[in-house]
């Protein structure tokens, strides 16, 4: 990923385009969980900037503090669900995971570490 190339990881629901690139790693309801496949790709990355869709503030307040306590130094940007699905269609890739919460979706920035 280069600089402000974006990846998106998400929930089992998330319609993805089919000009995106999809890594489905769904094996069953819940597994792998959206935790712990952001975590993973958090580790594996730097990380500039995050955007999740504003009805997480709602409808799925203790995955959104997960989250915060996760990118602790990073920008948030809240945009509303469907400018969040729209946003997948430059995404390098979409992760599908077996996550079953509401709003479990996340787009990720890629920055730079020099």
């Amino acid at each position: 990923m280069g600089h402000k190339d974006t990846i998106c990881v998400a929930d089992c629901g998330l319609p993805i385009p089919d000009s995106t690139k999809r890594i489905d790693l769904a094996v069953t309801r819940g597994n792998p969980s959206f935790l712990c496949v952001l975590d993973a790709v958090r580790d594996d990355m730097y990380i500039e900037g995050i955007a999740l869709a504003a009805e997480i503030k709602e409808k799925n307040p203790g995955l959104l503090e997960e989250i915060r306590a996760r990118f602790p130094n990073t920008e948030i940007e809240f945009v509303s669900h469907e400018q969040l699905k729209e946003a997948t269609r430059t995404c390098k890739a979409v992760i599908r995971t077996g996550e079953v919460t509401p709003f479990a979706n996340i787009i990720i920035r890629s920055g730079v570490s020099f």
